[in-house]
């Protein structure tokens, strides 16, 4: 199995071999989670430690529970109340943490790059559990995974990623993704919401929804991320979803057997109809929880491997 990373930071250092070394072995996973007994030993005798910088119930639910069911120990720290409150700056709270010995560090923080700074002074493997705007890995590879489960494959397919694609991590994250794998991204949202600059990413931009939809073979919701937000990105929700929220005349555009996804929270009447949203022929929201646990369970495995290899040398 080919995976050559110390740390998973981003999408943009992963090569198309090793993203389809983590999606193979979260397949993997996926049959375990499913399984009587959903318990492997992968991670036994290693320690996990969760640092939620940011709000989140998903993601950080999503990586206990996969930390737990491969045997590690796992250590949720509440950095809401942290001695960063208290005017610690983030590279003592990381040499506090190193201090402690930890084998797997997953953080999610609100700044950009933050991480990556984290990465480079512990002696561990760090998950990018989602930094600012920047990138969120895992959501990008649970989404590939979620599509090449219902598709039957995760390469030249038409795919749109709707909504606000400025603020997102998840949008870019996914964007680096799907392009590795020769996949055509369609951008579609308000000019507001979808700078111009995208287009030089080799995305096709749209702001009229049914045109944007037409003929693909994924629709990829996402959230307004009003937290991000300085400004009237938008005139009103009730404006926003007449023109940009997914219902059923703006589906039929799409082909008929094309898949609708969302990586939560969603706000229903917003973003996507709740009947869409539950619609079980085409929604897979589901499907992209459960394939979270499944591939946060892949990703630190591989992580563990590596880390296990350098140790011993």
């Amino acid at each position: 199995m080919t995976f050559r990373q110390t740390h998973l930071l981003g999408i943009e250092q992963l090569a198309p071999d090793e993203i389809t070394t983590v999606l193979d072995l979260a397949d993997e996973y996926v049959a375990l989670n499913r399984s009587h007994d959903k318990h492997g030993d992968a991670l036994k005798g290693l320690t996990q430690v969760n640092m939620f910088f940011e709000n989140s119930t998903r993601t950080q639910s999503s990586f206990e529970l996969a930390g737990r069911r491969l045997g590690a120990d796992v250590m949720n720290m509440s950095m809401q109340a942290s001695s960063i409150k208290k005017g610690e700056t983030l590279i003592d709270t990381a040499m506090t943490i190193n201090a402690m010995h930890p084998d797997l560090l997953v953080v999610r923080h609100p700044h950009s790059g933050a991480v990556e700074m984290l990465s480079q002074k512990v002696n561990c493997a760090v998950l990018n559990a989602g930094d600012g705007k920047h990138e969120h890995p895992t959501q990008a590879l649970l989404d590939a995974l979620t599509i090449r489960r219902a598709k039957g494959r995760l390469h030249r397919l038409n795919i749109a990623i709707c909504g606000d694609i400025a603020h997102s991590r998840v949008a870019r994250s996914n964007l680096l993704l799907l392009h590795k794998m020769e996949n055509r991204i369609r951008l579609v949202g308000p000019t507001t919401l979808v700078p111009g600059a995208f287009a030089e990413l080799g995305c096709e931009v749209y702001d009229d929804m049914k045109e944007g939809l037409k003929d693909v073979d994924v629709v990829m919701m996402l959230r307004l991320q009003k937290e991000r937000m300085d400004g009237g990105f938008i005139p009103s929700e009730r404006e926003y979803y007449h023109r940009y929220g997914l219902d059923a005349e703006k589906l039929a555009f799409a082909k008929e057997d094309a898949i609708v996804m969302h990586p939560g929270p969603m706000n229903r009447g917003v973003e996507i109809d709740g009947t869409i949203a539950d619609d079980i022929n085409r929604s897979v929201i589901q499907d992209q929880v459960e394939m979270g646990v499944a591939v946060r369970m892949a990703a630190m495995d591989l992580l563990a491997r590596n880390l296990r290899e350098r140790r011993a040398a």
